[in-house]
């Protein structure tokens, strides 16, 4: 049983995640809040396994609740967001201080959609809590008076110097729930003379990506941006797939790889597609791709992943102790399709070490 407690100032959307998530006979709702001093207190008392969050609330604001909840009782956390630009940036900011994950606040405006929100509002409580639960399990309690998650100091990205032929020419991400915290602990540690382009297709909504590139672009010494129909593909550049869309390879003139943006459903269930982008990879860098797959919920990327290995490219995984779900790369690791299974801390350094 997952138990959930959910802050709102708003009477309507406690009433409306409560009906949701109260659906499901594997979660319980242990509580409510109406803002962020009083979500801070009830988490202390009632510790839930997840705990869902508004951005905007009167005396303390959710931002400051996640900082203050995760320096005193670690928790997972969901923000309530509002899709706007204003809101994406409000939720990275968020993201940044440590919740795991966001869904849309504009319930009450998608009521077309209202059994595909419920879905996926219960499935992404009930496999970050679960996960959530599993790592505290494991964890050690910390000693008597000692709040929160001991602080290590970072690890130094481990750098070896490969001689010989090249054996990547293009790397490519595919990422969903957890995944912007877990690119920060990637994209930021890659040199400035990072010598192949980076494309990265994380599940976001179309006012998330740009700020979000924005935002990667400033902590990182590559340059980042979101990706752009059309425009040719360079050394030392990270593209981040724009949620309106699926983002692939291809080439112009036979030798220029250009980037191409489908605004369509097509037949894949996220947005932006990962399978789309690895499988394009594979078409046009046969052998010569490495694929990374992060932390996310269910199994986008496994076919595109599977290209690329039938190709002869290598591909990482994330390990379960680090994501904050591990779907995803459990499914490229199930598959037999990892070449290695590696920390988020990892990570950055076998990239390098792979160009």
């Amino acid at each position: 049983m997952v138990k959930v407690l959910i802050v709102d100032d708003s009477a309507f959307m406690r009433n409306a995640l409560t009906a949701m998530l109260s659906s499901d006979p594997e979660i319980s709702i242990i509580g409510t809040a109406r803002d962020g001093q009083e979500a801070v207190e009830k988490v202390a008392l009632l510790r839930p396994d997840v705990v869902t969050m508004d951005v905007e609330m009167p005396r303390m604001d959710g931002i400051t609740a996640v900082k203050h909840i995760m320096a005193a009782t670690p928790t997972p956390v969901i923000m309530v967001s509002s899709l706007t630009v204003d809101g994406a940036k409000a939720t990275l900011d968020a993201l940044d201080s440590g919740a795991a994950d966001f869904i849309p606040k504009n319930l009450s405006e998608l009521s077309v959609n209202i059994v595909k929100i419920k879905e996926m509002l219960i499935d992404k409580v009930k496999q970050i809590g679960k996960q959530g639960a599993k790592r505290r399990a494991m964890r050690p309690a910390p000693a008597p008076g000692m709040a929160g998650r001991p602080v290590e100091p970072p690890k130094p990205l481990v750098v070896s110097r490969h001689t010989g032929q090249r054996r990547v020419t293009i790397v490519a991400i595919g990422t969903s729930t957890g995944g912007p915290r877990a690119l920060q602990d990637v994209i930021p540690k890659l040199p400035k003379d990072f010598p192949v382009p980076v494309v990265i297709a994380q599940h976001m909504p179309p006012n998330f990506t740009k700020p979000f590139a924005e935002r990667m672009n400033f902590l990182s010494q590559m340059t980042v941006k979101e990706a752009e129909d059309g425009e040719l593909v360079q050394n030392g550049v990270v593209y981040i797939a724009p949620g309106r869309g699926h983002m692939r390879l291809t080439r112009r003139r036979g030798i220029e790889t250009v980037i191409s943006i489908s605004e369509d459903r097509e037949t894949f269930i996220y947005r932006p597609s990962v399978d789309a982008l690895m499988s394009s990879v594979a078409e046009f860098f046969p052998g010569r791709a490495l694929g990374v797959i992060l932390t996310g919920m269910g199994n986008d990327g496994v076919k595109g992943l599977a290209d690329m290995k039938k190709g002869g490219s290598r591909i990482f995984a994330q390990n379960e102790e680090t994501c904050v779900v591990y779907g995803m790369p459990k499914a490229v690791v199930d598959a037999g399709l990892a070449d290695k299974i590696l920390a988020i801390e990892e990570v950055a350094g076998e990239i390098v070490n792979s160009v």
